[in-house]
């Protein structure tokens, strides 16, 4: 039988570290064991954090999350056997939804990037980042919901918390054309701008010239930006694995 205390436990993402403050519970998936290892031990080490468990592979993941008491957070490695980063961020989406998790990277790419965003990743650090930036990501995790770093610029992150804001007309979807709409979707997609190109029908230069303007109508700076901007607007169907 279980008590009311142990009941609350099995439902909530934070746990009583005895009277102390409530700990944030995290997980981690990764297939270097030395990195899970320094990371699971830098963790611990903050204030209002502990680990719940570690995961060599997304399918280890998996098997060991207990519905019953899942994680606040996960992270969440890139390349891993069996199941992969991608695989499992979709199926956390799909099946945890209020699990959010940040991707981890050796590389900042783009492609990457993307692909994890739409697979329902709230943010990514590279794992070559300082304890400071690991901090700082996972308390804007549990704050606000999501984490960016710098390739996506503080003026996007401001802007993509005020989308829901009726004053923000500039940024109505309705403003742009049929053809800057396709682009976009386009760019949420793993194609390349040449291969975006050929899709629609025009040259590489035309490509450009719809993502420069995206850029200045959106006040956004890279492809993430729009991909991020897509997202939160409805454009894409995150459910759709081929978008």
């Amino acid at each position: 039988m279980k008590t009311p205390f142990q009941h609350s436990l099995q439902k909530s993402p934070f746990e009583k570290d005895n009277n102390g403050p409530e700990q944030c519970k995290v997980a981690l998936a990764d297939d270097h064991a030395l990195i899970r290892n320094g990371l699971a031990g830098l963790i611990n080490s903050f204030e209002g954090y502990t680990v719940l468990f570690q995961a060599g592979n997304g399918q280890e993941f998996i098997d060991k999350l207990d519905p019953n008491s899942p994680p606040g957070i996960v992270l969440m490695d890139i390349n891993m056997p069996k199941k992969d980063g991608y695989e499992t961020t979709l199926w956390l989406k799909q099946n945890y939804p209020d699990v959010k998790v940040l991707a981890l990277s050796m590389y900042d790419n783009e492609n990457s990037i993307i692909r994890m965003l739409k697979n329902g990743a709230k943010g990514y650090i590279l794992k070559d980042a300082e304890p400071t930036e690991l901090k700082s990501a996972l308390d804007s995790l549990c704050k606000k919901g999501y984490h960016y770093s710098d390739l996506v610029t503080g003026h996007l992150i401001n802007t993509v918390t005020k989308l829901d804001d009726e004053h923000e007309k500039h940024k109505n979807p309705l403003l742009l054309s049929d053809r800057e709409l396709d682009f976009l979707r386009y760019s949420c997609t793993e194609l390349s701008y040449k291969e975006i190109a050929d899709k629609m029908f025009v040259s590489p230069r035309t490509v450009d010239g719809y993502r420069e303007a995206l850029f200045e109508k959106l006040e956004i700076k890279s492809r993430v930006g729009l991909v991020i901007y897509a997202i939160k607007n409805g454009i894409v169907n995150l459910n759709n694995k081929g978008a």
